[in-house]
């Protein structure tokens, strides 16, 4: 049978970190980059003795996710203990949340191929972070940084309703966009702060059979999970066609040979052996909180965009980029109650100032721009004070200094000329001098106007208003 004739069926466990301060169950610091083993406590280390205390912002941002996706929020939930022996795991079990989850229930919608599809969400926990194993550090030891243990993380799990690479980009991206706007993740694959585990499996097209499915770890990036899950889907579909079986287990995609390969076999929910945890209650969460939670969630991205698309009509590829980090969307709307030209400014916003980003570093949060800067900006461009380009030498100066736009104009002499004296004598000379090519011109040959322009913006330093100048021209010319 072709590829064609395979349905991939996959589901998607994302662990986000949460943005506290401190730990799940101590007061540790959860900062990044910090030395080896520096943020550590006994509690987090697993010394004997010690107890673990709620960390009260984690179930905030638990339930504030919940709601956003749509969940069910458990007014009751558990904690268990998943007990597995790494070296990175101190205690030898990491307490999560197994039977009764705080979240159940849920969807998110992603956009793929110009179509709408909701992904359903399972299930949403709250569970403490392992440390980290940091191999062939120094002369092939295996060492471990036990900074992340304790570290707090949601896992959201979806149902298999993904079929191809794309979809699951797409909801991982979407997702990622919803935690972020919620300011309870940072988004960032490459820290770790947000990882993706995918279950991949593969049935033959009209079946009702799931096949049999590998779990695929260790994809930081978009590009690595669409990767790995195309790798995946070849690969069981291989194994298929020649007879053979895929075999439960979770795979780990090597970036440099771009494969999957075999890294253990697949856990059951029995081999963790889980069991309620001993030392914490079961949680409590009021009807208070939760309506609290609620009323404090933002405009989501999905709706946002909506709503440019209507408010500012805007077309889709702008509003997509607009709204894909809040801070950007809150800006331009700053910048939209003092300038009622959307389109060009979306332009701009598109254009110049996301170069500027790019090519200075910062970001949107740390800009010095102010929004009546940049209106009064785009103003002067509109009103012929300044040309397009001096704007645009105008606002990387902003940019850097924060300055008003007029001090710039004025200390740089960007001032653009409208004087239509000026503009005449200007005119009248390059037709002067130039009557060859006043011959060219009225003889047909109409894009000799350009080369016109560019003598009379030369001789008069770029200053000169383009619109004025070729309606002169144009006019002398003939």
């Amino acid at each position: 049978m072709a590829a064609s004739d395979y349905q991939p069926v996959i589901g998607l466990e994302v662990h986000a970190q949460l943005l506290t301060r401190a730990k799940i169950f101590c007061g540790c610091s959860t900062q990044f980059g910090s030395p080896p083993n520096h943020n550590t406590c006994p509690v987090c280390l697993g010394m004997p003795g010690v107890l673990p205390v709620l960390n009260k912002r984690v179930v905030e941002f638990a339930v504030r996710v919940g709601l956003a996706l749509g969940c069910t929020v458990r007014k009751t939930s558990v904690w268990s203990r998943k007990n597995y022996f790494y070296p990175d795991l101190p205690k030898g079990y990491q307490i999560t949340q197994y039977d009764q989850p705080i979240c159940e229930g849920g969807k998110l919608t992603i956009d793929v191929d110009g179509t709408t599809k909701d992904i359903r969400i399972r299930r949403i926990h709250m569970e403490e972070d392992a440390g980290k194993s940091v191999h062939d550090a120094v002369g092939g030891e295996s060492l471990v940084d036990l900074n992340r243990a304790g570290v707090p993380l949601l896992e959201i799990v979806s149902e298999p309703d993904i079929r191809s690479s794309e979809e699951a980009v797409e909801y991982l991206k979407s997702l990622r966009d919803v935690l972020v706007y919620l300011g309870v993740n940072d988004g960032n694959m490459e820290e770790g702060s947000l990882r993706c585990d995918a279950n991949v499996s593969v049935m033959r097209k009209g079946s009702s059979t799931l096949g049999q499915r590998t779990e695929l770890k260790n994809m930081n990036s978009f590009r690595f999970v669409r990767q790995a899950i195309d790798y995946e889907i070849a690969r069981q579909i291989e194994v298929l066609e020649s007879g053979g079986k895929v075999i439960q287990e979770t795979r780990l995609w090597d970036v440099q040979r771009g494969e999957t390969r075999p890294m253990r076999s697949k856990e059951d929910a029995h081999d963790y052996r889980y069991f309620p945890e001993p030392d914490l209650p079961p949680l409590h969460v009021s009807d208070a909180l939760i309506d609290e939670v609620g009323r404090s969630l933002p405009e989501l991205p999905r709706a946002k965009a909506r709503r440019f698309l209507s408010q500012y009509g805007l077309p889709a590829y702008d509003v997509k980029i607009l709204c894909a980090e809040r801070p950007l969307a809150d800006f331009f709307e700053a910048c939209a109650g003092q300038y009622m030209d959307y389109k060009k400014l979306s332009n701009w916003f598109l254009g110049e100032l996301m170069r500027l980003l790019n090519e200075k570093g910062g970001s949107i949060s740390s800009l010095k721009v102010q929004p009546a800067q940049l209106a009064a900006l785009l103003s002067s461009v509109d009103k012929g004070e300044i040309s397009a380009n001096a704007g645009k030498d105008v606002l990387a100066e902003m940019f850097r200094t924060g300055r008003d736009p007029a001090s710039i104009i004025a200390e740089k002499g960007l001032g653009q000329v409208s004087d239509a004296a000026v503009i005449e004598a200007a005119v009248d000379d390059a037709i002067a001098k130039n009557q060859g090519e006043v011959e060219k011109y009225r003889a047909g040959k109409k894009q000799v106007l350009g080369f016109f322009v560019g003598q009379v913006m030369k001789a008069m330093k770029g200053k000169g208003n383009p619109a004025l100048i070729n309606e002169m021209l144009k006019k002398k010319l003939g």
